[in-house]
């Protein structure tokens, strides 16, 4: 509608009106004015470059027409899912340009936080609450101009520039993100070019912190016991109790944690129980504190009558895909708690809490406790290894033990019995005193007294 930057057209209409003129536009628009930098910019760039030589000129001024086709960052396992302290992050940063393109520098940057942070609460006037720790920072030089040059060219086509450092040995937090904090580690390539901004692209490193489940204070077991009277005053309607216990207190992500529980009800209503895993988060900055309380899992019990009781001999709750207790950051706290709790109509829930540790390292079933006690076993059947000798020794002769004045001085004062018919004639402990110390028969391979009649079975005397 309108005709030259300077001047407005007259109205198209039937009747002629009187024409209005307008003063020229003296300043041009702000994106024109832009434009006419860059290219100063570019010319006087293109005349420095020309002094140095014609070809690196003509490089200048085809460079800064030219746009990066593509810029990207790959892993080289990307099948590993995280990072522990100590690892090698090892990749590619791969360019692709479709005319030559100049840059300043290619670096890549690692950079791994913990921040906490929220803002003032409705109506108020308190400033925001922000922290931050700092666990990681490396920057690495990918390429760069020559000594004494500004600028580098690269030609048209696919490039692929290696790199490859290594994550602090000191322990590093577990990456984790929630409503007031997050930690995270991320590795990012920046591209520097001349007369244009910055190009980068980033890929987010999970980093976890290794927890062993198998440490002895993560083997101990957890046992709780709580009694909770149901009503108020006089009118109480009886106690509810309840106790449990979990084997211990380490377990990894996809195990089933088995509950010990033993419920009474001696309250006149019907109870029912449960039991959930929680997860506590902490925040804290400028000296204050958030928490998120969030439940991960649970499991439910059958209804327990008035006077009765239940007992649960490894109810099982299965630990889902979670983040690893976080419990080394000053400023963002993990935990996990394995609650069993009683829901009672008209009356505050009756709830053990007991604590858990969700590690990385799984249970081996041979914990510090247990593998004391097996060492010492294998100590204990050593003897099992000792060769036993080829030909039995011959057992002591009874006249080396027992003397014939020791015999004589316990012979059995009163008479012998009388031969019986039968064996059954006479009581059984009329004969042990007379056999007190008698000597057992002589050792021998031969038989002494041979039978009439040949055996082909070997003879054994049972002592």
């Amino acid at each position: 509608p309108y005709g030259a930057p300077g001047l407005h057209r007259a109205p198209q209409s039937g009747r002629a009106g009187p024409r209005r003129e307008l003063a020229p536009v003296t300043a041009a628009p702000l994106c024109l004015r832009r434009r006419l930098r860059a290219a100063a910019d570019v010319l006087g760039a293109a005349a420095s470059a020309g002094r140095m030589g014609g070809e690196a000129g003509s490089a200048a001024v085809v460079g800064s027409e030219c746009r990066v086709k593509s810029l990207g960052l790959v892993f080289e396992d990307e099948r590993k899912g995280c990072y522990s302290s100590g690892d090698t992050v090892a990749g590619h940063v791969l360019l692709e340009a479709a005319e030559p393109v100049t840059l300043r520098a290619l670096r890549l940057e690692a950079q791994g936080r913990a921040t906490a942070a929220w803002g003032p609460s409705a109506g108020a006037t308190a400033p925001a609450a922000a922290s931050e720790v700092e666990y990681l920072n490396v920057r690495l030089s990918l390429r760069e101009p020559p000594a004494g040059e500004g600028i580098l060219l690269l030609q048209p086509g696919k490039h692929e520039f290696p790199f490859s450092f290594q994550l602090p040995s000191e322990p590093l937090v577990t990456s984790f993100s929630g409503k007031y904090g997050s930690i995270r580690y991320c590795v990012r390539a920046v591209l520097e070019r001349p007369q244009a901004p910055d190009q980068s692209i980033k890929r987010e490193l999970q980093v976890v912190s290794h927890i062993d489940v198998n440490t002895p204070a993560l083997l101990t077991p957890v046992l709780k016991t709580q009694e909770k009277m149901v009503g108020c005053w006089f009118f109480t309607s009886g106690p509810v109790s309840l106790s449990a216990k979990i084997e211990r207190k380490g377990y990894c992500n996809g195990e089933a944690i088995p509950i010990y529980a033993e419920i009474e009800n001696c309250s006149s209503r019907l109870i029912v129980p449960k039991a959930a895993i929680f997860q506590t988060q902490t925040y804290l900055a400028s000296g204050k504190t958030k928490t998120v309380r969030l439940m991960v899992a649970h499991v439910r019990g059958n209804h327990i009558a008035s006077g009765s009781t239940d007992t649960w001999n490894g109810k099982t709750l299965k630990i889902p895909p979670v983040t690893p207790s976080i419990l080394d950051c000053c400023i963002i706290r993990v935990d996990y708690s394995l609650a069993v709790y009683i829901h009672i109509p008209g009356a505050k829930k009756l709830m053990l809490e007991l604590p858990v540790v969700i590690g990385t390292v799984p249970y081996n079933g041979f914990g510090s406790r247990n593998s004391s006690i097996a060492s010492q076993f294998f100590m204990d059947m050593s003897w099992l290894t000792l060769t036993l000798p080829e030909q039995p020794e011959a057992p002591p002769n009874y006249a080396d033990v027992v003397s014939e004045e020791e015999f004589s001085r316990h012979v059995p004062p009163y008479p012998q019995p009388p031969n019986c018919e039968g064996e059954s004639c006479c009581p059984m402990f009329a004969c042990i005193q007379e056999f007190r110390f008698q000597p057992p028969p002589l050792y021998s391979e031969v038989d002494p007294h041979p039978s009439d009649v040949e055996e082909t079975q070997p003879v054994s005397f049972i002592l």
